[in-house]
């Protein structure tokens, strides 16, 4: 049970310490809106990383198999939806700035519920989530003799809960960005830059393929 318990952990930090598109959305979001929102989405970060464990504990490497020849439709989806998000973003800033009456305009991520279905849902497009977990689920009945049941469970919630540590410390310090960059001119640039990293990661899923 330990055992099942440390590899959980180290699953979820492992696939959610790497920075990457997810978290400078994460992180951008929470600085544009509030702690709130942005606590919403960093669980439903969490949430995709412990619906893809659970997965790869019932399938292991089978799934990754499996999934591996819809690998490149779902880059392309994740990157459609990375862009959309960035240039949304971008045009909102831009136009708040110019008219801060215009701020309740911008409707894409501006409730809990929708930035955690959100982020739910572009986590769930990543391919080599379920790769990676397939491969340590694999990796880890070699060296246990087999995942009993509870075990699996404890695995699964122990990815979710460090993910979730992961991402709601992601999600605080954008909140201390959106504090200190609280001028309607450092919302702006924080706005701007965070779409054009997302963009270029975004490109580099392609790229990197």
């Amino acid at each position: 049970m330990t055992a099942a318990l440390v590899a959980g952990v180290l699953a979820g930090y492992g696939v959610a310490v790497p920075v990457g598109a997810i978290a400078l959305l994460l992180m951008s979001l929470t600085a544009r809106t509030s702690l709130r929102i942005g606590a919403a989405a960093a669980l439903g970060v969490a949430a995709a990383d412990g619906i893809y464990a659970l997965i790869a504990v019932l399938g292991g490497a089978a799934l990754a198999r499996w999934i591996e020849p819809i690998a490149t439709p779902l880059r392309w989806i994740a990157v459609v939806v990375l862009l959309y998000i960035a240039g949304h973003t971008a045009v909102g800033a831009v136009r708040h700035y110019r008219d801060p009456a215009r701020a309740r305009e911008t409707k894409l991520l501006d409730t809990p519920g929708r930035a955690f279905l959100a982020l739910l849902g572009l986590t769930l497009l990543n391919p080599m989530t379920i790769v990676y977990f397939g491969a340590l689920v694999l990796g880890g009945r070699q060296a246990m003799d087999g995942l009993t049941g509870p075990e699996g469970a404890v695995f699964v919630t122990a990815a979710f809960l460090a993910s979730a540590s992961w991402q709601l410390t992601v999600a605080a310090g954008g909140a201390l960005v959106g504090r200190v960059l609280a001028t309607p001119r450092g919302r702006l640039v924080t706005a701007l830059v965070s779409s054009l990293v997302i963009s270029v990661l975004a490109v580099a899923l392609v790229v990197a393929e």
